[in-house]
């Protein structure tokens, strides 16, 4: 049977393909996997740069490094320190360079980094989704939360 002879007979006998199975409401979580993917480390950036407390471009990789290492299962508790990782550090250039192209992050003159009303629609959409990407962009912010409070109760003793 040729190409066509198929397609006819097919046709004849009003052969369809079975619909998709339904999609399962995510079922995968995030994993070491996705850990350098600039999409994630651009919404990491995003959420560290939406709040008040604006990341300098300087701290950004060790920052976004270090609050990785508390949110994600692989990294928790490691001794890795994936703050310091090069590869991150490249890519989280990478990824802020991304998100300035897009005009959805600035560097201001003080070089911090903050999300443009563009970004943080993106930030506030991703949470909204209930998925496992804004669960993890909601602890990698209260991570960021809690790194910044260490650093101030640090700097007062």
């Amino acid at each position: 049977m040729n190409y066509q002879e198929f397609f006819r007979k097919a046709s004849e006998r009003q052969m369809r393909l079975p619909p998709p199975p339904a999609r399962a409401d995510y079922a995968s979580t995030l994993d070491n996997e996705a850990l350098f993917q600039l999409p994630l480390l651009a919404m990491v950036i995003l959420g560290l740069s939406k709040g008040r407390a604006k990341p300098r471009t300087s701290e950004l990789g060790q920052l976004v490094g270090e609050c990785l290492e508390r949110t994600v299962s692989g990294f928790k508790g490691s001794s890795q320190g994936i703050g310091w990782s090069a590869n991150l550090r490249i890519r989280t250039v990478k990824a802020l360079t991304f998100l300035e192209r897009a005009g959805f992050a600035i560097v201001d003159v003080h070089n911090a980094v903050s999300a443009t009303p563009a970004g943080r629609k993106i930030v506030v959409a991703v949470l909204d989704s209930g998925t496992p990407l804004a669960e993890a962009l909601m602890n990698i912010e209260r991570s960021y939360e809690n790194i910044r409070a260490e650093r101030r109760i640090r700097e007062e003793v």
